[in-house]
């Protein structure tokens, strides 16, 4: 891996993307004398991955000895310690152009900027392979997306779930592509979410800075750290402000608001963030099918059956990508795109505005 890719890699922003299938893990006890270095024991434990494969996952942190994570292939075994090492699903072959309907905000000869429609997934991945993203600025770009992120997604710098609407931004060549994640790793750049929560948190405005990490219960999903110092995972920091506040909850105390309409803003762009955050201050995404809980939406009030109504036969999880701005990473120029809420959410707002 050089070390461009290597920026690319670790600046490759998740934001609200559903996580990918993991495929096999290997495990292992380091015995006495393992080696000097552990991409070394792992590669000679393993003879079907070389020694740069196994330093190359370490380096997408795919290694944990004994829950944490190594960051260093050139660590020495622990003599009775557990490693297990994921070796993610294989890639997906090279996607095929299609022309694809896209909402094309700005564009010129180093990077396009993108109000992406929910329903469209970023890039190719099995059960997925057609009608992304990726497909679709393959045949509007040609020959032009820069190939840093993979054979499978072109471009691709960061990433919104299939079900979240908004801006993205996407490189058309490798040097636009370096600037961009170099970006996105040091959270140089203004990125607003708007989203519709069923309930509200306790406080108007707060930031929620902590630890995701995957569920022990749902792999699926991601969770705040109960014991952030020795689980491993990554630093999560979302500030939010509660823009507005509709009804009353059935049987909640006085002020516990039924929905409300936060902005998010991103300082982290981690698997799942804001969807994971507000799960945990007790007040989910409307409509999100994993983090979003089941029972039956109440409020109080002559419209609160519409409003119910209206809650349940939400498709998606209700999130938008309102706002992203940086700096081009070519000329320097500072750039800022502002996306209006989507009808389905407009929609949703209306009637939860009459509790």
């Amino acid at each position: 891996m050089t070390q461009r890719d290597e920026v690319a890699s670790e600046a490759l922003v998740e934001d609200d993307v559903e996580p990918s299938t993991e495929g096999e893990v290997r495990d292992a006890v380091a015995p006495a004398g393992a080696g000097e270095r552990v991409d070394a024991w792992l590669a000679k434990l393993w003879p079907d991955l070389s020694r740069s494969r196994v330093q190359g996952l370490i380096g997408a942190g795919k290694l944990t000895v004994d829950g944490a994570l190594v960051t260093h292939s050139k660590d020495k075994p622990r003599e009775g310690a557990r490693y297990e090492l994921t070796l993610p699903p294989p890639e997906p072959a090279a996607p095929l152009p299609e022309k694809l309907p896209l909402n094309i905000v700005f564009e010129d000869e180093h990077l396009i900027v993108v109000d992406k429609a929910s329903g469209m997934a970023m890039h190719p991945a099995p059960g997925s392979m057609r009608g992304t993203m990726v497909n679709a600025l393959l045949a509007h770009c040609e020959d032009s997306l820069s190939g840093i992120g993979g054979v499978a997604r072109p471009g691709i710098v960061h990433r919104i779930d299939k079900d979240t609407t908004g801006l993205v931004v996407v490189a058309k060549h490798d040097a636009a592509h370096t600037g961009l994640a170099k970006l996105f790793a040091k959270h140089d750049l203004e990125r607003v979410y708007y989203a519709v929560t069923r309930g509200a948190p306790t406080e108007r405005s707060a930031r929620i800075e902590n630890k995701l990490v995957r569920s022990s219960e749902d792999r699926r999903k991601y969770v705040v750290a109960r014991n952030p110092e020795t689980e491993a995972g990554k630093t999560a920091i979302t500030d939010y402000w509660t823009v507005e506040s509709y009804g009353q909850q059935s049987g909640a105390s006085v002020g516990r608001a039924a929905a409300a309409l936060l902005e998010c803003r991103l300082h982290t762009g981690r698997t799942h963030q804001i969807r994971a955050h507000l799960a945990h201050l007790g007040c989910p995404l409307i409509g999100d099918p994993l983090y979003g809980k089941q029972r039956a939406f109440k409020a109080d009030g002559p419209f609160a059956e519409e409003a119910a109504v209206a809650v349940a036969a939400f498709p998606r999880q209700a999130l938008h990508a309102a706002v992203l701005g940086f700096k081009h990473p070519i000329s320097g120029e500072t750039l800022r795109f502002e996306s209006e809420l989507p009808g389905d959410m407009t929609e949703l707002l209306a009637v939860l505005r009459k509790l």
